[in-house]
């Protein structure tokens, strides 16, 4: 199984170094799992992330 892009979504064969440069400072859209978009909730004291097939995912603000 070929993990996604949890910023763009595409599978994660190729290069995603802006991507993952961006998601030290955002939360992922995506599902790595799956590659479906997620539902994104951002608080002041961190972020949650639902994938329908995978579930729920969170962290901190940094």
């Amino acid at each position: 199984m070929t993990p996604f892009c949890g910023r763009c979504g595409q599978p994660a064969v190729a290069d995603h170094g802006g991507c993952a440069t961006a998601l030290e400072l955002e939360p992922p859209r995506y599902c790595a799992e799956c590659g479906r978009r997620m539902k994104v909730q951002v608080v002041p004291t961190g972020w949650s992330a639902t994938c329908v097939e995978h579930g729920e995912r969170s962290g901190a603000s940094s």
